[in-house]
C-alpha cells in the first residue's frame, strides 16, 4: 500500500518538490551564515580602525587613488584652510535619527601641500519655505588655518551606496561625495575619499556647526541603518531559520505520508465487508429470510 501511494502522481510531484527545497534552503542558510561571518570581519576591521591613533590623511590617501578597504573609518587629520567658494551640499541625506531629510555640507580643505581634502562637516535640515533649487543656508566654515579630525571614508559611488546620479541639479548640489567628481571643479588635486568630521581645532562656535555624522557604533545603537554595522545580529538567526526549515521538510513529508496511509486503510476497511467482525449492510440484505411456520 505504501509504494502504491508513493507512486501516485500527487506523491511523486510532492516528493520531487520537497527534495528540491531541502538543498535550496540549506544553501540559503549557508549564504546567510557567510554573510554573518563577512559582517563580523567588517565590524572587526572598523573597530580596529576606530581604535587606531590618528594619522595624517595624506599619508594613507592620495589624489587619484582609492581608500584602502581595511582603513575605512580610520581616524585621520588634515591641516589647512577651508575653500568656501567651492563648498557644496549632498542632497537627500538623513539626520542621526534617520527621521528627517536634509543635506550634508561638504567643504574642501586646502592643505599646505596644495592638495584639497573633502570634509563632510555634517548634516543640516531642509530650509523651511525654500525651494529644492535654492542653495540652502549652511553654517559658516571657520576661517584661517585649522586642523580637522575625522573618519576616513571612501568615495561614494552607485555601486557602494545604491544612489543614482541625477542630471540637471542646481549649482553646488550633488547626490554623492566623490573626489573624482569634484576634481574637475577644483584647481588643487583632490585627495581620494573624504574626511567625515568629528572635531575641529580651534573649536568653532556651536551655532556655526552642522550636526556631525554619528560614528558607526552610534548608528548601530540607534538603528539608523549604517550598512557597515547593522546585520551582525540578523544574518545568523536567518541562517538558523533556513536550516530549521530544511530539517522540517522530511518531518512534514513523513507526517503527510502517514496521514494518507491511515486514510487509505480506513477507506479499504469500509469497503471490505465484515472487516470489523460485524456484518455489513450488504450481508444483512443477502441473508435468507426464514419462512413463517405453517407456510
Amino acid at each position: 500500500m505504501v509504494f502504491r501511494i508513493l507512486l501516485t502522481r500527487r506523491w511523486v510531484t510532492l516528493t520531487l518538490v520537497f527534495l528540491a527545497l531541502i538543498p535550496a534552503m540549506s544553501w540559503l542558510g549557508l549564504w546567510q551564515f557567510h554573510r554573518y561571518q563577512q559582517t563580523n570581519r567588517q565590524n572587526g576591521s572598523i573597530a580596529a580602525s576606530l581604535a587606531a591613533p590618528p594619522v595624517a590623511m595624506d599619508v594613507i590617501s592620495k589624489p587619484g587613488g582609492t581608500v584602502p578597504v581595511d582603513l575605512t573609518y580610520r581616524t585621520v587629520t588634515a591641516t589647512g584652510h577651508y575653500d568656501t567658494a567651492h563648498e557644496f551640499v549632498i542632497r537627500q541625506r538623513s539626520d542621526a535619527s534617520g527621521d528627517d531629510m536634509g543635506y550634508y555640507v561638504v567643504t574642501p580643505l586646502v592643505t599646505a601641500e596644495g592638495e584639497a581634502v573633502l570634509v563632510n562637516r555634517g548634516w543640516i535640515a531642509l530650509p523651511s519655505g525654500g525651494g529644492a533649487a535654492d542653495y540652502p543656508p549652511v553654517p559658516p566654515a571657520p576661517s584661517g588655518d585649522i586642523t580637522v579630525t575625522g573618519r576616513l571614508r571612501p568615495d561614494e559611488t552607485h555601486a557602494s551606496t545604491g544612489i543614482h546620479e541625477v542630471g540637471g541639479l542646481p549649482d553646488r548640489q550633488f547626490m554623492m561625495i566623490n573626489s573624482g567628481e569634484q576634481a574637475s571643479r577644483l584647481a588643487e588635486p583632490v585627495v581620494a575619499g573624504y574626511l567625515e568630521l568629528t572635531s575641529t581645532n580651534p573649536n568653532p562656535p556651536a551655532a556655526d556647526e552642522a550636526e556631525l555624522v554619528p560614528s558607526p557604533s552610534a548608528s548601530n545603537n540607534s538603528q539608523s541603518g549604517d550598512g557597515a554595522v547593522v546585520g551582525k545580529g540578523v544574518h545568523l538567526p536567518y541562517a538558523v531559520q533556513w536550516w530549521l526549515f530544511a530539517a522540517m521538510i522530511p518531518v512534514g513529508w513523513w507526517i503527510l505520508l502517514r496521514r494518507d496511509i491511515r486514510e487509505a486503510r480506513e477507506k479499504a476497511a469500509a469497503v471490505v465487508p465484515g472487516a470489523g467482525g460485524a456484518p455489513g449492510p450488504a450481508e444483512e440484505q443477502s441473508e435468507p429470510v426464514a419462512a413463517a411456520p405453517g407456510a
